[in-house]
């Protein structure tokens, strides 16, 4: 287990489970946020983008967080396991406005230099309509996965825990 992604709604928990099961298991942690935002929100070029995801993607080692649907296939292709927070839409959209008064004129951690916490409407409504917009097409890539590939759907915030419980026995 060398290479871990990490998929799921804005607000599900990507980036803290990232950076736990970093600790724990001591793999490089990616947030594709961190990489895929310039200062002042101002997003990678699509081609500087790609080549970046490739270039993640190929080291031996790592945990990656988030979604970007555009370069998922390569990830999903290089990951020996793949975890789907697919959690309750109240507690994406609870984490999210929670996120926004924590991190209020701040740079989250998991975010590049320059790019304040946001809570705004394109992202309140981009997070509520996840799981139609998104959660299928999910799943259906996760179909497609090899007999070698792990993946690991979790619906609850006691799973989540359990499963940092197992990786914490690894």
């Amino acid at each position: 287990m060398n290479r871990i992604l990490i998929l799921g709604s804005g607000g599900s928990g990507k980036s803290t489970l990232a950076r736990q099961l970093g600790g724990l298991l001591h793999l490089p942690v990616v947030h594709l946020d961190a990489h895929f935002w310039n200062p002042d929100w101002v997003p990678k070029p699509k081609e500087e983008w790609d080549e970046l995801v490739r270039q993640y993607t190929d080291q031996e080692q790592w945990i990656i967080d988030g979604n970007y649907s555009r370069t998922m296939e390569l990830r999903i292709k290089r990951a020996d396991v793949i975890i789907f927070l697919d959690l309750p839409r109240i507690l994406c959209m609870y984490r999210i406005v929670k996120r926004r008064l924590m991190y209020h004129n701040q740079t989250r951690p998991d975010m590049n230099e320059g790019c304040p916490e946001k809570l705004d409407w394109a992202f309140v409504k981009w997070v509520w309509n996840y799981k139609a917009r998104s959660r299928a097409v999910t799943l259906e890539r996760l179909k497609q996965t090899g007999a070698h590939q792990q993946v690991l759907i979790v619906n609850t915030r006691r799973q989540v825990k359990e499963l940092l419980h197992r990786f914490a026995e690894c």
